[in-house]
């Protein structure tokens, strides 16, 4: 399967990229993989969307052995109320504590969840592939969470960590 989202490409923003908390080498990405036990998926799909990102990329997470928490965005009335097995959460505000959260929302939807974000504190926030909004990294980054940008967790993991994948 690849891993692709449709989203609009680079936001204007200013030289994110010079922080030490947006991480784009090899080593800091695997330490990230590596080191995490519990990823958010904000956007997850259920079942009936198998053949989209935002459900096969979080079960591959899952299937390797990351402890999944499913934030699907909108939540709309009967909505499943589990993805992947695990109970769906509402919002980024009901998560618990967790090391990433893995993100399926198009760029511009991106500033609505970055109070949430900042809030939750996570160890780092992972932008899909195609997604960037350099605005929202720029502030996560700023409060020392580490920020990927435009980039598949699951392509980088089977790529960073072939000896993990399940």
């Amino acid at each position: 399967m690849r891993c692709i989202y449709r989203g609009e490409n680079r936001s204007q923003g200013d030289n994110v990229a010079l922080s030490p908390h947006v991480l784009d080498d090899d080593l800091a990405l695997a330490s990230l993989l590596s080191e995490a036990r519990r990823i958010a998926v904000l956007g997850a799909r259920g079942e009936s969307h198998r053949q989209r990102p935002a459900y096969y990329v979080p079960r591959y997470l899952q299937e390797v052995g990351y402890r999944l928490y499913p934030v699907p965005v909108p939540v709309h009335e009967g909505q499943p109320i589990e993805i992947l097995g695990e109970a769906v959460v509402p919002t980024l505000s009901a998560l618990p504590p967790v090391d990433i959260v893995n993100v399926f929302r198009r760029p511009e939807q991106l500033p609505e969840h970055a109070e949430d974000l900042l809030q939750l504190r996570p160890r780092a926030v992972w932008f899909q592939l195609g997604i960037v909004n350099d605005a929202v990294a720029g502030r996560l980054a700023e409060a020392g969470i580490d920020v990927v940008q435009d980039r598949c967790i699951m392509v980088e993991h089977r790529r960073l960590l072939p000896g993990a994948a399940g």
